[in-house]
């Protein structure tokens, strides 16, 4: 049974860097995209983060693009959200998820998390 667990969500002020962190286990996840989604209250679940667990080839989605980093971990079956000078509107509930297609399309995802929150105050 494929697992994911975030963790490292919490409390920051603008400007404040966090990082997040997703325990994967359960299959071989080198075929897999991982990827990074978030949902703010009252809108839509948005793309944050892809990258390829083989390759290490990365994206971004346009709101988070030169300040959030992913990365992972093979050995450990990690995967990292690190995010620096946030913004109140960062703020949201954090999902990794995985998927076998390159995409941002969430529907293409077939694994997630129960997802982490992020709250940024000004």
């Amino acid at each position: 049974q494929v697992q994911l667990v975030e963790s490292g969500g919490g409390l920051v002020q603008a400007g404040d860097s966090l990082r997040l962190s997703c325990a994967a286990s359960g299959r071989t996840f080198s075929n897999m995209i991982m990827g990074w989604f978030r949902q703010a209250p009252g809108k839509e679940q948005e793309f944050v983060a892809r990258i390829s667990w083989v390759s290490g080839t990365k994206s971004y989605g346009g709101s988070v693009k030169g300040r959030f980093t992913i990365s992972r971990d093979n050995a450990q079956n990690m995967l990292y959200l690190q995010m620096n000078n946030l913004k109140r509107e960062d703020t949201a509930v954090y999902y990794c998820a995985a998927s076998n297609r390159w995409t941002t399309d969430k529907n293409e995802y077939d694994y997630w998390g129960q997802g982490t929150q992020v709250t940024v105050s000004s």
